[in-house]
């Protein structure tokens, strides 16, 4: 059988491949790319959602054809404080990624529904037997050699609920702390996405990534009595398990990767090591892929190494802000951590979200009394934090 041949082939088309996808298509047209995703669904079933402010020049437009939804503004809700806060909001969706990626790239060039069983800087191997052969390839199939990392994990179950009579929400509700405090800090994030449908997802801020999905859709159904809404049906489910970074050997990861391929979104660890926000590094990166001379195989994963070693840098102050919520803060206590937070300047905590703190930034969240005991902030900045599980390639679907 003849490979089949392309300029470059991206392994994991989710949300940091798919915008890798979109970028080549939208800026560099002149090439053959193709996309690989082992689902038959590009980006599977998630939802990713993210502050206008988080974006680049040309990261508007580059996500604009993915976006489901668009807020100018939203709320958060803690025991002790409750704001309204002006910056944009929005949601991308599987589906409409799905959708802008197949309207992007020529015919024949998605292979959906497969998976990838051999992947070097230049081929992949399919599971159907086939082979691509490529000028370059970009792993971006999910997190992976997590034992070389230590934190938490953020993880979640959400759902889309249809109900008999509207929500009364305006605006996403990005966290609502407001619930009963279990399994580290909890919350529970909506997305009013109509009058009468609305995304309500319960998040845990936890030491372990065991998820009991029975449960939490108890926890969701219960929220959803407490507001007064009246359910007729979950139109949707996802649920998911983030990494929470708090220290890490970053060449052991790197060493640790399959192939030698160039990489991109959470293979890559282009994640926000406290929030587990993917979304504004991955349209970083896949703008930055779209200016480089040299799409080899040997090229890119230089250039994807490089890219990866500054965004690990570049995390130092967030992964010392892990250490501290995970090290510091009693389990049950975590959400004043955040509740604090929330009292600072919204410029801050935008570019706090968009991995951009200046060092002001980081003096006045450090500034102050510090919600947690000192003596337990001092020691958790000694500590590294628990070892990170490897839970596989399912893990790295994005991060709300």
């Amino acid at each position: 059988m003849q490979p089949e041949t392309c300029d470059l082939a991206i392994v994991g088309c989710g949300l940091a491949g798919g915008l890798v996808a979109l970028a080549m298509a939208r800026h560099r047209p002149d090439l053959r790319v193709i996309a690989i995703e082992r689902g038959e669904i590009l980006g599977g079933d998630h939802v990713w959602s993210f502050f206008a402010s988080d974006l680049p020049e040309r990261g508007d437009a580059l996500v604009a054809p993915a976006v489901a939804a668009r807020w100018d503004g939203y709320e958060v809700h803690f025991p002790g404080r409750s704001r309204d806060l002006a910056a944009p909001y929005r949601s991308i969706t599987s589906r409409k990624l799905d959708s802008a990626v197949r309207a992007a790239l020529p015919a024949g060039c998605i292979i959906s529904g497969v998976e990838a069983t051999a992947v070097t800087p230049a081929s992949v191997t399919l599971a159907d037997g086939r082979t691509i052969a490529a000028g370059g390839v970009i792993d971006a199939r999910g997190a992976h050699a997590l034992p070389h990392m230590a934190g938490g994990w953020q993880k979640f179950m959400g759902q889309t609920l249809r109900l008999a009579a509207p929500h009364g929400l305006e605006r996403p509700v990005v966290m609502d702390a407001r619930v009963e405090q279990m399994d580290g800090y909890r919350f529970v994030y909506c997305l009013p996405f109509s009058p009468t449908e609305i995304f309500v997802e319960d998040t845990y801020y936890s030491d372990t990534p065991a998820l009991d999905l029975p449960l939490l859709r108890r926890r969701i159904a219960d929220y959803a009595a407490r507001q007064g809404w009246q359910v007729e049906s979950a139109a949707y489910e996802e649920a998911g398990v983030l990494p929470v970074i708090a220290a890490g050997d970053f060449a052991a990861f790197w060493r640790a990767g399959s192939g030698g391929a160039a990489r991109a979104g959470t293979r890559a660890a282009l994640v926000h090591p406290l929030t587990s926000y993917s979304l504004p590094d991955a349209v970083r990166f896949a703008l930055h892929l779209t200016t480089l001379d040299n799409l080899s195989g040997s090229s890119l994963e230089r250039a994807s190494h490089a890219w990866a070693a500054q965004h690990w840098r570049d995390g130092r102050f967030y992964r010392m802000l892990t250490r501290m919520l995970f090290g510091a803060a009693r389990p049950e206590a975590r959400w004043r951590v955040l509740e604090r937070f929330y009292g600072l300047p919204e410029p801050l905590i935008e570019r706090f979200y968009a991995g951009r703190s200046t060092l002001a930034d980081k003096l006045r969240v450090l500034a102050g009394k510090p919600p947690v005991p000192v003596s337990a902030a001092m020691a958790s900045l000694i500590g590294r934090g628990r070892p990170l599980a490897d839970l596989g390639a399912g893990l790295g679907g994005g991060a709300a």
